[in-house]
């Protein structure tokens, strides 16, 4: 199957709600945002970022926006003020997670930023 980094059809931010992380993934276009619905999800981000151990990580759909947000839980390893991670505020979650590679799309030109 042929992919595509998740940079090509979208952005990303990301930050830190204590020991969890909230990740944004906003489509460049509404076809977009249909793709990301279908192949982005809660268990796709998951496994993505499996090696830092987050509990659980929850979908939320905010259409008007053309965004996805996630939060992941327990993912800081313990939170800004407590974590010796180097990233303790999740901030570079969002330009990690545009590396995903996912489906490609049929018609890659109606998704991408103009």
């Amino acid at each position: 199957m042929e992919t595509v980094p998740l940079a090509l059809l979208a952005h990303a931010r990301s930050g830190d709600k204590g020991n969890h992380a909230n990740l944004a993934v906003v489509a460049w276009t509404p076809a977009g945002y249909e793709h990301l619905r279908r192949h982005l999800t809660a268990n796709r981000v998951a496994e993505f970022f499996a090696a830092l151990g987050p509990r659980q990580v929850v979908r939320y759909e905010v259409p008007k926006l053309l965004a996805l947000n996630f939060l992941l839980r327990d993912v800081l390893g313990g939170g800004a003020s407590r974590s010796l991670r180097v990233d303790s505020q999740g901030k570079l979650l969002g330009p990690a997670v545009l590396e995903l590679q996912l489906p490609a799309p049929s018609d890659p030109s109606a998704m991408v930023r103009r």
